[in-house]
């Protein structure tokens, strides 16, 4: 452990790093009744912590070997590293990368000077073929966590932790891919100050320190999650886990929604985008606090990397909610009848309606998918389900439904060729409460009752929700309909003859 220690504090790492801020979280704060810091290693100059160790790696080898070259398989952020400790020190590097990578840490690779080649589905498939052409070609292999001159060189982030919080530290929340960050971090803390518990942090789809820790030696998962692509490893290091598994205090596993309601954590306290592996070790933080009830304890979240594809923000943004447990997704059959709708809305009471989708597909019975605004969590929904079952409506709860979330939502409807009289318009609602019920109550129920045929909204949390209504409106009530629309004064464009609606729903 001395050796280890000792090689942390001569890590050669400010060549290239800095020395990154542990800054205060303070919405998160309030909301924990915790305090809660943010290691903010996304600030470096490759937007990740993996930096420190490669260039650490690099700045151990000698001239010849720096000359022959070097290679590394990596998801992305150690490429980075790599690339850029390569660059500085004049060797050429060779980047294995599995084809499900980020375009932006490929791009970001490439633009740094090194030869990419993406091969296989996940990291392990890119290792192996890395370590058989660095054979052939004579490479230095660089091993993004097996590796002791790498963990001595990521063990910094624990020794700038501790030096800049000087006061009770309870416990830090580190990400688990293939070892390397928790092992060096582990490694200074529990030597420096024993009294900090060091807690890793995994997703429930890629946890092989769980399940090390479970068998008692590291094993190889069948499969893992690429949500989280920086931490997509299939088994623990050997290094890391003979340093780790008996210095860390404990493992917490997390689903993807709670991952993307961190990084909107990180985002509402710091105005920066975490990659789901950068938000990993906080979304950890809360399922600890949660499960214990921790209250005004000082808790440290590595927020490792922010390398993440700008695409990938709209799924994230769809499953923040949900993973802070803030709105509820559920699939309720109300009866095909005008008004159905407004009545619905009224059961569910004054609470926030954030999505509905439908589309007429039966006589009797329309089957709808609601999302629901949360303000306590999974006892409102609970609640929720209860009061519409009380009411007489069949509720199934889709809230934990991954196809449901990722598919079912954008096919609900289809086309409706019983539907006669349709016609198709598109709102803009300001995002206010009582807004809906305002649109509900004008045009089906004091102008005459006009059928809903078709709904289609979703908040984004802008000023203003889109929203796609078809309306059946018989032939001789149009002039009163326009009426209705105008005074309702709600922004709106006629879609009826939109050739995507005639192709796909009309």
């Amino acid at each position: 452990m001395q050796d280890i220690i000792r090689q942390i504090l001569a890590a050669r790492v400010y060549d290239v790093a800095l020395e990154t801020p542990t800054d205060p979280a303070p919405r998160l704060s309030r909301r924990l009744d915790n305090r809660v810091y943010l290691k903010r290693e996304d600030l470096q100059p490759v937007f990740s912590f993996k930096l420190r160790g490669a260039y650490n790696k690099l700045a151990q080898l000698s001239a010849a070997e720096l000359a022959q070259g070097v290679i590394a398989a990596s998801a992305g952020n150690h490429a980075q590293g790599v690339a850029l400790a390569a660059n500085r020190l004049g060797a050429h590097a060779v980047i294995v990368m599995p084809t499900t990578t980020p375009s932006i840490k490929v791009d970001a690779v490439r633009a740094l000077g090194a030869e990419v080649v993406l091969v296989g589905d996940s990291f392990d498939q890119a290792r192996a073929h890395a370590v058989t052409v660095g054979a052939a070609r004579g490479l230095v292999f660089v091993h993004p966590y097996d590796d002791l001159d790498v963990i001595a060189g990521q063990g910094t982030i624990g020794m700038e932790l501790l030096r800049q919080l000087q006061g009770p530290i309870d416990a830090v929340f580190v990400p688990v891919g293939g070892g390397g960050l928790l092992a060096g971090v582990a490694a200074y803390v529990s030597y420096v100050r024993p009294d900090i518990k060091v807690i890793g942090v995994e997703p429930e789809d890629a946890a092989c320190l769980a399940a090390a820790l479970a068998a008692g030696q590291p094993v190889t998962l069948p499969t893992v999650g690429l949500f989280a692509d920086g931490v997509a490893v299939a088994r623990i290091g050997e290094l890391p886990w003979r340093i780790v598994h008996g210095l860390v205090d404990e493992v917490v596993t997390v689903t993807t929604d709670q991952i993307c309601a961190a990084i909107k954590d990180i985002f509402d306290d710091t105005r920066s985008i975490a990659e789901p592996a950068g938000a990993l070790a906080l979304a950890g933080l809360k399922r600890w606090v949660e499960r214990t009830g921790a209250r005004g304890k000082t808790l440290v979240a590595i927020d490792s990397g922010a390398n993440v594809n700008f695409d990938r923000l709209r799924h994230i943004s769809e499953r923040a909610e949900i993973g802070e447990a803030r709105e509820a997704i559920l699939a309720v059959t109300i009866p095909e009848r005008a008004g159905a709708f407004r009545a619905f809305c009224e059961a569910i009471g004054q609470r926030a309606v954030t999505e509905f989708n439908y589309r007429f597909a039966d006589q009797d019975e329309a089957h709808v998918y609601v999302g629901v605004e949360l303000r306590q969590g999974a006892a409102e929904r609970a609640a929720i389900v209860a009061t519409l079952t009380h009411a007489g409506y069949p509720v199934l709860d889709l809230t934990d439904d991954e196809m449901a979330k990722l598919h079912v939502r954008h096919m609900v409807g289809g086309r409706a060729p019983q539907v006669g009289d349709e016609l198709v318009y598109r709102f803009e609602f300001p995002e206010r409460p009582g807004a809906l019920m305002k649109f509900l109550t004008h045009l089906s129920g004091e102008r005459g009752g006009w059928n809903i045929s078709m709904f289609h909204y979703r908040n984004h949390g802008a000023a203003y929700g889109r929203v796609l209504v078809g309306m059946q409106v018989p032939e001789h009530d149009r002039a009163a309909w326009q009426a209705a629309v105008t005074e309702l004064g709600y922004p709106f464009v006629d879609e009826t003859g939109n050739p995507a609606y005639r192709l796909f729903l009309g």
